[in-house]
């Protein structure tokens, strides 16, 4: 591991970007992602993987003034993130996409809200046919159609197609998917569409 260390830091010294990224946590992480990246031919990577990861959305009370900071701090890392593989000129090579354990309810709970079912995700990148929702928008009504219980909202999109999506551009093949993604065989279409 002390090689290892010693390499990455040998490889990353020799990175300039000239982006500029958010001095926040995530920014931080973003970063150092688009500076592996650059490096990858000096470590002798074809094929890398990266997770980033922010805290603080399980927020059962102060919920309105907590969610809104958090999501302009993922934007503004994305946002800086995707211009560095532009300038690295990969930008249609690389994806970055969110993922949650869970949602949030649509019930309040006096001050905030709970664990919830449904959620939305982001995808960015190169090879994103972007500007489009793809999946079914849930009616956001307490007690609506997509209600099933204290606001919790019934999603109308596997996360077993959306990994099977962004797994099928990596490079998995349909007969590889039930290994990677054993839920898959429950859908007729795996595939939402969103990549080019």
């Amino acid at each position: 591991s002390t090689e290892a260390a010693a390499a990455i830091n040998t490889a990353l010294g020799a990175v300039t970007l000239t982006t500029q990224f958010p001095g926040t946590g995530l920014g931080n992480q973003m970063r150092n992602v688009a500076r592996m990246i650059a490096a990858r031919q000096a470590l002798g990577a074809r094929r890398q993987v990266f997770h980033v990861s922010i805290g603080g959305f399980d927020q059962h009370s102060g919920l309105v003034a907590g969610h809104g900071p958090l999501w302009a701090q993922i934007s503004a890392a994305m946002a800086a993130f995707c211009n560095a593989t532009v300038e690295l000129g990969i930008a249609n090579n690389v994806t970055a996409f969110t993922a949650s354990d869970f949602g949030r309810t649509l019930d309040s709970n006096g001050q905030g809200s709970d664990h919830g079912w449904g959620a939305h995700h982001m995808v960015v990148g190169g090879a994103i046919k972007g500007g489009e929702m793809y999946g079914t928008w849930p009616d956001t009504v307490l007690r609506g159609p997509n209600d099933v219980g204290r606001g919790n909202l019934l999603p109308t999109t596997s996360v077993v197609q959306y990994a099977a999506t962004l797994a099928t551009w990596f490079g998995i093949s349909a007969t590889q998917m039930p290994d990677v993604l054993p839920n898959s065989a429950n859908f007729t279409q795996l595939g939402l569409g969103f990549m080019a």
